[in-house]
């Protein structure tokens, strides 16, 4: 993979993210279909951390596996409009990151540990395409729930 595939990768999952969401409002920020299952903010909030998640991982001090924390941030996102400011500034931060990190270094395996270790960067990058498809899917199901 080059890394102007991992960036069209990304950029096409985010376009996907949006057109399967545009029909969602404000409105429906709070809209979960049970009780405890996140809210159509919190769905896309919890893109945003993963996204960030996978940056800082790669790119900055390892993956956080304090879940604890981090579900708590999501937890607190109440409004649609502000989960989506987020996740763009998520996915933009991303492929700036890419688009300034040399090929190499990109090539560069991640260090040993319990998530991706000793995987290429390049590759374990490719884990947000496929965590934001099952979201997406997850708001298409909240989507047709709403009508």
């Amino acid at each position: 993979m080059t890394k102007q595939t991992l960036i069209n990768q990304i950029n096409a999952s985010k376009t996907y993210l949006d057109r399967s969401t545009e029909v969602l409002g404000e409105m429906d920020s709070a809209f979960a279909p049970a009780e405890g299952m996140m809210t159509v903010a919190q769905q896309i909030a919890h893109i945003a951390l993963t996204v960030d998640w996978f940056r800082e991982g790669a790119f900055g001090s390892g993956f956080n596996m304090d879940f604890e924390t981090l579900d708590k941030k999501v937890d607190a996102v109440t409004s649609l409009a502000a989960a989506q400011a987020w996740c763009s500034e998520s996915f933009t931060t991303l492929v700036k990151t890419i688009e300034d990190c040399p090929d190499e270094d990109l090539a560069a395996a991640l260090p040993p540990g319990p998530v991706m270790g000793d995987t290429p960067r390049i590759i374990a990058l490719g884990g947000v395409v496929e965590h934001t498809a099952h979201h997406r899917g997850a708001l298409t199901v909240y989507s047709r729930l709403l009508n």
